[in-house]
């Protein structure tokens, strides 16, 4: 059997739809390192006017760690549909794959050495080589297993920082702000030249990737699970039948996604509060309530009309996430307009929403003429191993 891409009347509308919107998420908490130093500061403290510290408090509770998590889980999502496909056309599977993400992999090294330190496609494809083998897993197993592997680790390290706090209560440095980074980051990105900003910008990955790849089989490749088996249910397949459960899974894991992710305004913004029960509990918790809330609305037909644009663009990921990273570094870069460090949380927030807002209408006409993304294109066509025509067939 030969391989062959997916036809657009196999694809799942629903699952670009939850794409789009994870897009849209991860765009906005981006932002925020794409026009300063955020990594280096404490946000909590850092922001002064009242606009930056609503803005700032809306992301961090409601979009920041809650965006990356879905995408996590549609990409494993999505493997495992390959996965199906290739055991349904008696296809090779492993071969295929490893192509797919080596390919990624290369996609990854060039967006973080030349475009955004903050890449996500280099660890997702590591995180997507392991993949190959556990989405062979039964889905009950290969649900179990994601949870063991994500809530055992975390919790352990959350009982660690208790310990340790109670031992020395200065020993997890809460509030830290690297004045000198930030220094670094402004004399690099908003003064510096290419090569300087190139020579900054691999430094920081190197740090962050490390750290990243690190953490990822923890957090990342479990999310990844968790999409596969969901992907073995069809849950978004059959969220026509399953409106009930969706309804107490929003509602109980939107309560509670949000009370975990407010736990630095209730209790303080301690390490544990900040990078455990928000991020690594919270968030993912409140991306499953958001889900559900997705899929309720994906099928009310009057709103599945008006949100059809996310659902375009998600057929571009790939695409999309580039171009972010593209225009925001020109926006925000030295080599482009230099407004690094001079822009607040709210303008960068609107500036976020503005420039998605033109990429759907951009993916709107690219997608009337061609059938995917020019970056998906030439993913698949060096996956496959041949050119398939991306022209839109009419008729």
């Amino acid at each position: 059997m030969k391989l062959t891409p997916t036809p657009l009347t196999e694809r799942v509308d629903g699952l670009d739809f939850l794409r789009g919107l994870a897009l849209l998420g991860i765009f906005i908490a981006n932002m925020l390192h794409f026009h300063s130093p955020y990594a280096y500061m404490d946000p909590y403290t850092w922001f002064s006017t009242p606009g930056d510290q609503s803005a700032f408090h809306f992301i961090d509770v409601f979009i920041e760690a809650s965006f990356y998590p879905l995408f996590a889980m549609l990409f494993g999502y999505g493997l495992n549909m390959q996965y199906e496909k290739s055991l349904k056309n008696q296809t090779p599977f492993a071969p295929f794959m490893a192509r797919r993400m080596s390919w990624l992999l290369v996609f990854g090294i060039f967006h973080a050495l030349l475009i955004w330190f903050g890449d996500i496609l280099f660890t997702y494809a590591i995180m997507g080589f392991i993949m190959i083998a556990l989405v062979r897993i039964p889905k009950k197993w290969l649900f179990s297993l994601a949870l063991v592997l994500y809530i055992v680790p975390s919790s352990l390290l959350y009982i660690f920082t208790l310990i340790s706090r109670k031992i020395n209560p200065n020993s997890l440095l809460d509030g830290f702000v690297d004045i000198q980074q930030i220094e670094l980051a402004i004399s690099a990105y908003a003064h510096g030249t290419f090569i300087e900003i190139f020579m900054y910008r691999m430094s920081e990955w190197f740090t962050y990737g490390v750290i990243g790849l690190i953490t990822a089989i923890f957090v990342i490749l479990p999310l990844m699970m968790l999409g596969a088996a969901f992907s073995k249910w069809k849950i978004i397949e059959n969220m026509y039948a399953m409106k009930w459960k969706l309804v107490v899974t929003m509602i109980v894991c939107i309560s509670l996604g949000i009370l975990l992710k407010s736990m630095p305004y209730i209790d303080g913004p301690k390490f544990e509060n900040i990078y455990l029960v928000q991020s690594t509990f919270g968030g993912p918790i409140l991306t499953i309530g958001y889900v559900a809330l997705f899929m309720l609305l994906w099928q009310i037909p009057f709103l599945k009309i008006v949100t059809k644009p996310f659902a375009t663009i998600g057929r571009m990921a790939f695409t999309t996430y580039i171009m972010q990273s593209i225009i925001a570094t020109l926006i925000f870069y030295s080599y482009g307009a230099g407004l690094y460090g001079k822009v607040d949380i709210v303008t960068g927030t609107w500036l976020a929403i503005g420039i998605f807002v033109i990429q759907m209408i951009a993916a709107q006409i690219w997608l009337s003429k061609f059938r995917m993304g020019p970056l998906e294109s030439i993913w698949k066509r060096l996956s496959y191993g041949k050119n398939f025509g991306n022209k839109e067939e009419k008729g």
